[in-house]
């Protein structure tokens, strides 16, 4: 597949959590357009089979490569998790793809005490658990599959006493054993930062993989020698659900108006 600059860099997650990786992009590479694509009409992947995420993941990555991206971010640390070397195998473009940061995690830890809060296909994977191996042994790792969050998330929910009783039952146990480090291992979940940290405490670091992701994208496009130097970047947004659905919540995470929102 040829590339040139001017190509966007495509972006693909469950549904909206990965437009807090597409912010961190934008700021790291203000130059660059973004074409990004929520599949919200399958939205969760965290209940699903490893085949049904790797199925649908194909089929949001085709979409990308139909619009003619450059580059292809997996913004969905399940869909990462449940493929992303058989992603890499079957196309012919960089692909980067999302995980909890566990090493930054296992760093920043002065109780040795961690907590991983994941979809449940993340929590449970082997790949989680060889992160954790590799990077935070002799950490207590608290891994938390946090069920529902997602959603709540997709359907507006962020700020309400619901979310705030589902992330205090999910998250308490594990601060009372002395947890003083937050892993976010879905890209949905730093829409909802400021809740975690209300219900945590200053004392507790919480930590998002947007920034190391937005890194890697530039060293990759530095590598393939195709980083944009235009003036001019264009952002696209598509939808595999209700686009006035999706553009409402979307414009009130991202808290811009007038956003372009298409039928994928």
């Amino acid at each position: 597949m040829s590339t040139n600059n001017k190509q966007p860099i495509g972006i693909f997650d469950s549904g909206l959590g990965g437009l807090s990786i597409l912010q961190h992009i934008q700021e790291e590479l203000p130059r660059e357009s973004t074409l990004y694509y929520g599949d919200t009409k399958n939205c969760p992947y965290g209940a699903k089979t490893y085949e049904e995420i790797r199925r649908l993941t194909v089929k949001g990555i085709e979409f990308l490569l139909q619009k003619q991206v450059k580059l292809v971010v997996i913004a969905c640390n399940t869909a990462t998790v449940a493929g992303i070397d058989f992603y890499r195998k079957k196309f012919k473009l960089p692909i980067v793809g999302v995980v909890p940061v566990v090493k930054t995690a296992a760093e920043k830890t002065k109780s040795n005490v961690i907590i991983v809060l994941a979809t449940k296909k993340t929590a449970h994977s082997k790949y989680l658990k060889d992160l954790i191996q590799n990077f935070a042994a002799g950490k207590e790792t608290i891994v938390i599959p946090a069920e529902g969050l997602v959603s709540l998330i997709e359907s507006g929910n962020t700020g309400s006493p619901l979310l705030f009783e589902t992330l205090t039952k999910f998250l308490q146990p594990a601060l009372l054993k002395g947890a003083d480090v937050i892993a976010l291992g879905c890209t949905h979940y730093p829409f909802i930062n400021r809740e975690i940290n209300t219900i945590a405490g200053d004392e507790v670091l919480v930590l998002d993989s947007g920034e190391a992701v937005a890194r890697q994208v530039r060293r990759v496009l530095e590598n393939e020698n195709i980083l944009s130097s235009m003036n001019n970047p264009v952002y696209t947004y598509y939808t595999s659900g209700n686009v006035s659905e999706f553009k409402q919540l979307a414009e009130s995470l991202l808290k811009i108006k007038n956003m372009t929102v298409k039928s994928a």
